[in-house]
């Protein structure tokens, strides 16, 4: 089912405020260099984009009207790839090899006295977001520490 574009970016702020910014993941999911590259972008880009506006206006005149407000469209819609990146893989199902990784670490977590129901359907990285945070949160430190 095809979701709508502003429902893709709610999902995709949610899935960035919840994924465990933390620097064990950052080589293994792309997710902590485009939830900072989009943080960075909310702040910057619509400074930027009203600063190219002023400054193409100021300096070329009205008649690059359409070339400035094209630029300043542009800016804008940086931090909403970003969104729309993160909740289109929000809802994509693991690859097999993730999913295995996915399974493992449910099942050494649930060795480790871990409570908590796994969904029958194929996990997604939101699943996967949710099981790394019950990881670094309620699993002791040396558990993560031989997970990475």
């Amino acid at each position: 089912m095809q979701k709508s574009v502003m429902s893709q970016v709610q999902i995709g702020r949610v899935y960035a405020k919840k994924w465990p910014m933390r620097k064990e993941l950052a080589p293994l999911f792309a997710e902590f260099k485009v939830i900072k590259a989009t943080e960075l972008a909310i702040t910057v880009m619509p400074i930027l984009a009203m600063l190219t506006l002023f400054f193409q206006l100021n300096y070329l005149g009205s008649d690059f009207l359409p070339q400035a407000i094209a630029s300043a469209l542009f800016f804008i819609s940086l931090p909403l790839q970003g969104l729309l990146w993160l909740g289109k893989r929000a809802q994509t199902e693991l690859e097999p090899a993730m999913q295995r990784w996915y399974n493992e670490l449910y099942a050494k977590m649930v060795a480790n006295g871990y409570q908590a129901q796994r969904s029958e359907k194929k996990p997604r990285y939101l699943e996967l977001e949710e099981l790394l945070n019950d990881m670094f949160d309620k699993m002791d430190k040396t558990f993560t520490k031989e997970q990475f």
